[in-house]
């Protein structure tokens, strides 16, 4: 006859990755107040109970703290963002005058998920990044418009992959600057920022670059 449940009111609706159903499903994120019931009807208000977000497909209720994992269509996004600056820094690293270390920029590109990205808006989008900063690098090393792309591409991505996933991405930038021969000095300065934007030990990026130069691509 007599309980006590929350009543909970809807404040905003969404898309989140869900943990119940392990997918990407709607949301409400809803906030409430417990309520004394008398026969299921509530007769006396309590205290608030603490926001949470519930899922419209299985009805699991979970902390708002699960908003921050990204969805598996952000995340996808999120990872061909990266491929793709990763390509676009290593070719400007190394340079765009070898045919091999274009054609090997442009096939991570597509393989990405960029299929109608060709040669030609490559290297309109390496023009357009260095507008951005200045020259892409300068007697310092990385500078500008480069070093914020691979922050913003690489960083909010690491907690959110698996380091096979975090190594994979360093070698196909590593597979880029081998296209045409040993590493050049800022190709490797370009691979150790790759390294560090993902959360990879120093000495693991070092072992990953060594293996990948007996690797055959």
């Amino acid at each position: 006859m007599w309980g006590v449940r929350p009543r909970w009111r809807t404040d905003v609706l969404g898309d989140f990755f869900c943990p119940g159903c392990g997918g990407d499903r709607n949301y409400r994120r809803q906030h409430g107040r417990r309520w004394l019931r008398l026969l299921g009807t509530p007769v006396l208000p309590l205290g608030p109970v603490i926001g949470s977000v519930q899922c419209t497909s299985c009805h699991g209720r979970f902390g708002v703290e699960s908003l921050e994992q990204p969805t598996c269509v952000r995340l996808g996004g999120m990872l061909r963002d990266a491929q793709y600056t990763v390509a676009l820094s290593m070719l400007a690293a190394g340079g765009t005058a070898h045919r091999a270390a274009r054609e090997a920029a442009c096939g991570a590109v597509r393989d990405a998920g960029f299929e109608d990205c060709g040669e030609a808006q490559v290297l309109a989008a390496l023009a357009a990044l260095s507008g951005l900063g200045g020259e892409l690098y300068d007697a310092h090393g990385m500078s500008g418009g480069l070093a914020v792309e691979l922050h913003a591409a690489l960083e909010p991505l690491a907690p959110h992959l698996a380091r096979p996933g975090r190594e994979r991405l360093l070698l196909q930038g590593a597979a880029i600057a081998l296209a045409d021969g040993r590493y050049r000095p800022q190709e490797r300065e370009a691979l150790a920022a790759i390294g560090r934007c993902l959360d990879l030990p120093h000495a693991r990026v070092g072992a990953l670059l060594e293996a990948a130069t007996r690797a055959p691509y």
